[in-house]
């Protein structure tokens, strides 16, 4: 854990110095969580067996089509893999084989070595939303992402104590041109935070400036050496790895930095309707693109990753915190702890229009399935609304805030003696209360999960305070953090650096929107 103070001047003694401290600004991140409460499991071991039998059919009679990819289709020649046309036979077995040199966990540095993250294994890495074109706030309704939008939300996320990344494409800054925008995004995570970061997957030439920006934040032999980067790789569903993302993946690999090789499931649309059917091509795909960026480069970290909902057979619409979304992502996780491979899924769903109660109720569903799936990386966890078309402000700050909520649920139940708390039960006896005890005196700053949003007050207070309710809250919330940021501490040779990159690459080629 880690804490930076901003000091503020202040006039006269004790009581100014103590005002002072009291509203200081703090920017504390949790550690990454540590699970010690168990996986939950929906599958047995024959059906663990039916569907891993199911995957290895796939791949081996109907393949995968790698499009527009001869460099790709060779490699699998070469690997003992039938290749006609773009569609990929794979033998049963092969994939498997391949992906067994991939790493069961590894460390992703951040330039704060403080916030460095481990994922895999019983961590669980907590990232915000992820792509969507639109923002909404209270004030300015839904609109169009702007960079300003891109480099606030930054800022939240460096902000929030309860997430540990920094993201990537937080959302969309539709002003600047897409050919140059993934610049200014990496600049951002680069410089106004120094959490972990995402590198950019919308072209192979991006995914290389990703790699060589890095390199001049961290060093050259550094990112040689260490993986510094995390970055979402999807794969096409059904069973399709396009060119684009497999060429970024390519690039990635072969740099040692870590990829996230994902599903896009939208049961009912891109795969079958049941679960187990889901299941099953969810692993052919995964085997697959795990084992092609063993291909590429053995060792190369990659996570295992699964973003899957349903739709809503009346109107064609995505639906998220549903009961079928959450026996996949139980089954996902309990496939990728037997692939020894860590695993992405879960976040802040839902697919509301607004901060409201159909978004919390989804969100809340979302939210514990993947902390009890076993999820190590968690993307969208906080922000996202509207099916992920929205990255919403207040959204931010309520996920983020009930984020917190995860890390007091992993920790379990503490049986030491503190935890059994047998010296209170002695100190109050039968009639007394728990107030002013010992033990509560000595555990009160930490026995409970707080929240920095929500409202608690009595109704006359709240009413007094103009009777807000969450989202007003949240909007209070988000002003406090952008108010309060202040960059943390770099090299100012570095950020110079880093700006003569982007500058260059952008004068290297016209602004292109398409």
């Amino acid at each position: 854990m880690s804490e930076v103070r901003a000091e503020r001047r202040t006039r006269g003694g004790g009581g100014a110095a103590r005002r002072a401290e009291r509203t200081a600004v703090s920017v504390e991140t949790a550690k990454f969580i540590q699970r010690n409460i168990p996986n939950f499991e929906v599958l047995n071991e024959e059906a663990l067996e039916i569907i891993e039998y199911n995957a290895e059919t796939v791949l081996e009679e109907i393949g995968v089509n790698f499009v527009e990819n001869p460099e790709a289709l060779q490699r699998w020649r070469e690997a003992g893999a039938d290749v006609q046309g773009e569609r990929v036979r794979i033998p049963r077995g092969l994939a498997r084989q391949l992906c067994a040199t991939a790493p069961s966990a590894f460390t992703q540095h951040a330039r704060n070595p403080e916030r460095n993250v481990e994922i895999g294994g019983r961590n669980l890495v907590l990232a915000p939303v992820y792509g969507p074109p639109f923002v909404r706030d209270n004030e300015g309704g839904r609109r169009y992402a702007t960079i300003e939008d891109f480099r606030n939300f930054v800022k939240l996320g460096y902000m929030s104590k309860w997430l540990h990344h920094s993201g990537g494409t937080v959302c969309e800054p539709t002003d600047v041109a897409v050919n140059k925008r993934h610049l200014d995004m990496l600049l951002a995570h680069m410089t106004l935070s120094d959490k972990p970061y995402m590198g950019s997957v919308t072209e192979p030439v991006r995914a290389e400036d990703s790699v060589r920006m890095s390199k001049i934040l961290f060093g050259e032999d550094f990112v040689d050496q260490n993986t510094v980067m995390t970055s979402l790789i999807n794969i096409n569903s059904p069973l399709t790895f396009d060119s684009v993302m497999m060429g970024a993946l390519e690039v990635y690999a072969r740099n040692n930095q870590a990829s996230i090789i994902s599903p896009f499931i939208v049961g009912g649309a891109m795969a079958p309707v049941t679960v187990a059917g889901t299941l099953t091509q969810v692993l052919a795909e995964v085997l697959a693109g795990v084992a092609y960026s063993q291909l590429i480069r053995k060792g190369a970290p990659v996570i295992m990753g699964a973003f899957v909902t349903s739709i809503d057979m009346n109107s064609g619409a995505p639906t998220f915190g549903t009961p079928e979304a959450a026996h996949i992502t139980y089954g996902v996780g309990q496939l990728a702890r037997r692939l020894n491979l860590p695993y992405r899924s879960g976040g802040s769903f839902c697919g509301s229009k607004l901060p409201d109660a159909q978004a919390a109720y989804e969100t809340a569903n979302s939210l514990n399935m993947a902390l009890l799936a076993g999820v190590n990386f968690m993307l969208h966890a906080c922000g996202w609304l509207e099916g992920g078309l929205v990255s919403s402000y207040e959204k931010f700050v309520l996920d983020a805030d009930q984020l917190g909520t995860l890390h007091h649920l992993a920790k379990g139940v503490y049986m030491d003696d503190n935890g059994q708390a047998m010296d209170a039960l002695r100190e109050v006896g039968p009639g007394g209360h728990f107030l002013g005890c010992q033990h509560t005196q000595n555990n009160f700053k930490t026995a409970f999960w707080r929240t920095e949003v929500l409202d608690y007050k009595p109704y006359e207070t709240w009413e007094e305070e103009g009777a807000r309710d969450s989202s007003q809250l949240a909007n209070v919330r988000v002003k406090k953090l952008l108010r309060d940021y202040q960059a943390p501490a770099i090299d100012p040779a570095i950020v110079e650096a880093l700006q003569a990159f982007v500058d260059q690459r952008k004068a290297s080629e016209p602004d292109a929107f398409g």
